[in-house]
């Protein structure tokens, strides 16, 4: 059976889904690019577009990786500063994840000559 596009299954959702850490005695990296996000410039309404880069080790969960997807693609028609959106990516996957360690990079493509990239980085025995 095939889904219908912009079924909600295939719909831009702030959800987040998680399964269970499969060795959460052990310190792993689970690192997930993403080359095609974009979101819009607040003050021109122009499309920004970036690289997303996760790196975690997760504690007791792992985040599903079609929900990361259709969680990125939520930003689409939204107008977001560079700083701001990283960090809410990253403020949102902490949140659900509670991972032990987390970081963002965000690399955003040229506009006016300008490249842009934003790291928000946590440790969760850190404050």
């Amino acid at each position: 059976m095939t889904e219908k596009l912009g079924s909600k299954r295939n719909a831009p959702s702030r959800e987040l889904d998680t399964f269970p850490n499969p060795n959460p005695e052990r310190d792993y990296h689970i690192r997930i690019d993403s080359p095609e996000f974009t979101c819009l410039c607040p003050k021109t309404g122009q499309p920004d577009f970036a690289e997303i880069k996760l790196d975690y080790v997760p504690d007791q969960l792992c985040v599903e990786l079609k929900s990361l997807k259709l969680y990125y693609w939520s930003f689409r028609n939204e107008g977001h500063f560079h700083e701001a959106v990283t960090n809410q990516i990253a403020d949102d996957l902490i949140r659900v994840l509670h991972p032990r360690y987390l970081k963002i990079t965000a690399i955003f493509n040229v506009r006016g000559g300008i490249y842009t990239t934003v790291e928000v980085e946590y440790h969760k025995d850190r404050p």
